[in-house]
């Protein structure tokens, strides 16, 4: 049997989670380990893996990740897709991290090398 999708259920209200904002399409909630004060995670009333599947859902998403972070001068808004990029959960959800000076925060290729081998032209979108 395939494990529920844990934002599934948190949508469907078979798991507790501290809601933050509601909206038609989305909801906001607190992660488990937030990293930051004021750390939520945005995510998507309906089911969808990752950002790529449909890209109007993102856009909506990503909007009101925008809205809440505006307050914050300084902020992180974050989606990965994809296991080798740290997805773990896979229903698209948007990271809304709010930064201080000081925070002790790094993201996950702070200070690292990357290999220019592996660095390729990016595709054309059109």
């Amino acid at each position: 049997m395939v494990n529920p999708c844990p934002f599934c259920e948190i949508l469907a209200y078979r798991a507790t989670a501290k809601w933050r904002y509601t909206w038609p399409e989305a909801i906001a909630i607190e992660p488990l380990n937030p990293v930051t004060d004021g750390h939520l995670l945005v995510i998507p009333r309906q089911h969808v893996a990752d950002a790529t599947v449909d890209p109007i859902l993102t856009g909506m998403v990503m909007k009101r990740a925008a809205e809440i972070i505006t307050p914050h001068p300084s902020a992180n808004i974050i989606t990965s897709i994809g296991a080798e990029a740290t997805q773990t959960v896979f229903h698209l959800h948007v990271h809304v991290v709010p930064r201080r000076h000081g925070d002790g925060l790094h993201l996950p290729w702070t200070g690292q090398q990357v290999d220019s081998t592996l660095m390729r032209e990016p595709k054309d979108a059109h």
